[in-house]
């Protein structure tokens, strides 16, 4: 009888060892987790909420968060405004929740979902857009084509459609300068 008690002691000794290992590897496992955690991921987890992004001298925008890309977010301002992002324009995030999207495998398709095509989006619906760049600047007009390190942009006023006689100039803009991209609603802006 009191080798059944000893062992019972041993074993619950034992498991209380075990458990508090196990304690103590679960919060360096979490913060070794964390730190695989992209921004994009972040993000992704607030799709729905409302969120402020600075995106350093380009300024501070703000949104519903809809969708997001590999290096990119789309924001729905306010009116008819849509507000595409680039990540590497993000300086800091105001409004997550507390949640982060699963990490999505980086597959041949999710690779080309990036800011290129979401750009290319923008190409085929042919509406003005302001184009903020890193350094603030803001270029109006239409965006033409999307080259792979840059975007061409008709630039013309935002009430006018992209006619050949209210182009101004056509503005190459390299893609790692592109902070944000907003639509304009016809006649508002």
């Amino acid at each position: 009888m009191r080798w059944e008690q000893l062992f019972a002691d041993l074993q619950a000794e034992f498991d209380e060892a075990e458990a508090a290992a196990e304690r103590g590897e679960l919060g360096s496992r979490r913060r070794a987790e964390a730190g695989t955690v992209r921004l994009a991921e972040r993000l992704g987890g607030s799709v729905g909420r409302p969120v402020r992004l600075r995106c350093g001298p380009a300024g501070e925008v703000a949104g519903v968060l809809t969708a997001t890309g590999p290096d990119w977010v789309l924001l729905a301002g306010s009116g008819s405004r849509d507000l595409l992002v680039s990540i590497g324009a993000v300086d800091s995030v105001a409004g997550l929740s507390r949640l982060t999207a699963p990490p999505e495998a980086a597959g041949a398709v999710r690779a080309r979902l990036d800011l290129r095509w979401a750009l290319r989006a923008l190409v085929r619906d042919r509406s003005a857009v302001q184009v903020v760049v890193s350094d603030g600047s803001v270029h109006v007009g239409t965006l033409d084509a999307v080259g792979a390190d840059y975007v061409d942009l008709a630039e013309h006023d935002a009430d006018q459609p992209r006619r050949a006689g209210a182009v101004r100039g056509v503005r190459a803009i390299a893609l790692r300068a592109v902070a944000v991209v907003r639509t304009l609603a016809p006649g508002l802006d």
